[in-house]
């Protein structure tokens, strides 16, 4: 079986993570949605709340092969706990790609598990943060995140 591991904050999950879960779903048989706590940022939502709101999201757009996951340690670790078969990680542009390049690199010499790289889609130019910012000024949103996330957000 083989099996993705995606991993982020999500803090919040937009319309560029769920096309990275989307294409996910295509190539594997189970992707696993890890989101991560990180002990040196402080989360703009709960948790378990945008859980909750990622498994809606992935009911509403009939991609059964998902799971979603809360974790607190390195991301690889809990790929291996789950007998994950490739690391996901979504990029946006280049600079990303030489960020998650050097992360896949120490991510492979720790677990021997390879990363796939998938294209964030057309609205790869949109970021967690910049959503956040754009909120702070009271401009919509709403074509950046899923209906379901916006809820929790506003």
């Amino acid at each position: 079986m083989k099996i993705g591991f995606y991993a982020g904050s999500f803090d919040p999950f937009t319309n560029g993570h769920l096309h990275v879960v989307r294409e996910s779903a295509k190539l594997f048989d189970k992707v696993i949605i890890g989101i991560g706590i990180q002990p040196n940022k402080t989360p703009r939502f709960d948790k378990n709340i945008m859980k909750s709101a990622i498994e809606a999201v992935l009911k509403r757009e009939n991609i059964p092969n998902t799971e979603v996951i809360i974790y607190n340690n390195l991301s690889v670790d809990t790929a291996k706990k789950y007998n994950a078969t490739f690391l996901i990680r979504g990029v946006r542009n280049g600079m990303d790609y030489q960020y998650e390049e050097n992360l896949a690199s120490i991510n492979e010499e720790l677990s021997g598990i390879d990363t796939i790289y998938i294209r964030s889609g057309n609205l790869g130019n949109i970021s967690s943060s910049m959503v956040m910012e754009l909120l702070q000024y009271n401009r919509d949103v709403s074509k950046y995140l899923p209906e379901e996330i916006l809820e929790i957000v506003k």
